[in-house]
């Protein structure tokens, strides 16, 4: 069989599996409403939390830079890609993370990846929880390091996986907002873990910058831990910030060896002088951001309490990410387009990018929803329960984690 027939036959079968995925096209800047293949449609889908990825601000200075710098940064980091407004912001993310210093990437999965490459490698050990970005996961496969993976939140499994380790270095890696299921790593007894087996812990705070903690400093924040409790620290721009790229940050000897040996850093373009220089405007307006992260908190309560009375079996998540779970993926689909033809859009997101039987509706809120917003799309979810009635799939119960 040539190339042609042996991927049409793969693209075939996941069709038939349900879980085959498809792109809609956006025509409208990031919005509460946002144009889909010509549709207006109240956006529920969007990681931008704070509605600051078109805010007129950002977008103003993003303008200016690009006057000042042009569009493309030309070259990587360690040629002649690093511009004032690269060094700056370094300076400024390690100032609002505690930090010594930090460091950009150009994507949060070039992060991860450099991150965890840089750090260990063949005799090393690396631990996962189940749940982890595929990013972190794909690092570890990558580092030649040995791998493992304790069921979610489990910190006795965690306990038992470093017992029967015999490697060298030990590095636990985590989210600390988990994608697709909206709760908190158990970052304080991570962190005591760590500490006793003399590993070194590394989180993936993608989903917590600008949301949780005091000013948005994340979820390492919120349980009050410091560069020695959590070394290795991530996070993106494109989600809460609401501009593009990723930001490790650390001690000054983590980041100059990541300078010297982290492979994502060294051999790519950096990003556009300009997205940098509009991320710092971001990050001003998300440490100023107490009342959009209040109003955010208030529609999460609004949301929850509205499933709840519906009977929807949401999982547990404080954070603007609130998944609805389903169960079955064609079922999921069903729901995701009965929400659109109330011109609601909410991603169904199903295996492999959640467990087997574990499909579900992300709903995703932002600071830029109003409570009547969030209303509609409870009326959605009302009216696609009406169409799905006859099915025993809405509101199966959680599965449980297993080894």
């Amino acid at each position: 069989m040539n190339l042609d027939q042996i991927l049409q036959a793969r693209l075939q079968q996941r069709r038939e599996l349900n879980l085959y995925r498809s792109r809609k096209t956006v025509q409208s800047p990031q919005a509460t409403h946002i144009k889909v293949d010509g549709k207006a449609l109240l956006n529920f889908c969007s990681n931008d939390y704070l509605g600051l990825a078109n805010h007129p601000d950002v977008t103003a200075r993003l303008k200016q830079a690009a006057d000042n710098f042009g569009v493309g940064s030309g070259a990587s980091h360690l040629v002649n890609g690093h511009t004032a407004e690269h060094h700056a912001l370094e300076q400024e993310l390690a100032a609002f993370t505690g930090r010594e210093r930090a460091l950009l990437f150009s994507t949060g999965y070039m992060a991860n990846m450099g991150v965890i490459n840089a750090l260990v490698g063949k005799g090393d050990f690396i631990l996962q929880d189940k749940l982890n970005h595929a990013s972190l996961i794909d690092g570890g496969l990558l580092s030649s390091a040995a791998s493992a993976r304790f069921n979610h939140g489990d910190m006795q499994h965690l306990q038992q996986r470093l017992a029967s380790s015999q490697s060298g270095q030990r590095l636990i890696a985590t989210d600390g907002v988990f994608s697709m299921d909206g709760d908190l790593a158990k970052l304080p007894e991570l962190a005591s873990m760590s500490e006793r087996h003399d590993a070194w812990l590394l989180v993936d705070d993608a989903h917590g910058f600008g949301c949780i903690g005091e000013q948005g400093r994340g979820s390492v924040s919120h349980f009050g831990l410091d560069q020695n409790a959590v070394p290795v620290l991530i996070g993106t721009l494109g989600k809460a910030f609401g501009t593009f790229g990723a930001f490790v940050a650390g001690s000054e000897a983590l980041i100059e060896s990541l300078i010297q040996f982290s492979r994502t850093y060294i051999y790519t373009t950096a990003m556009p002088a300009a997205i940098a220089a509009a991320t710092r405007c971001s990050l001003e307006l998300l440490i100023a951001g107490d009342q959009r992260r209040q109003h955010l908190n208030d529609l999460i309560s609004q949301f929850r309490q509205g499933c709840s009375r519906l009977g929807l079996t949401l999982m547990d998540s404080a954070s603007p990410i609130q998944p609805v779970l389903v169960g079955d993926a064609q079922q999921a689909i069903n729901m995701s387009q009965f929400l659109m033809d109330k011109s609601c859009w909410v991603s169904a997101i199903r295996p492999p990018t959640v467990p087997k039987n574990t499909a579900r509706l992300r709903v995703t809120l932002t600071a830029s929803h109003t409570s009547e917003q969030v209303d509609q799309l409870l009326s959605a979810f009302a009216y696609a329960l009406e169409r799905m009635s006859s099915t025993q799939i809405v509101g199966a119960d959680k599965p449980q984690n297993s080894d």
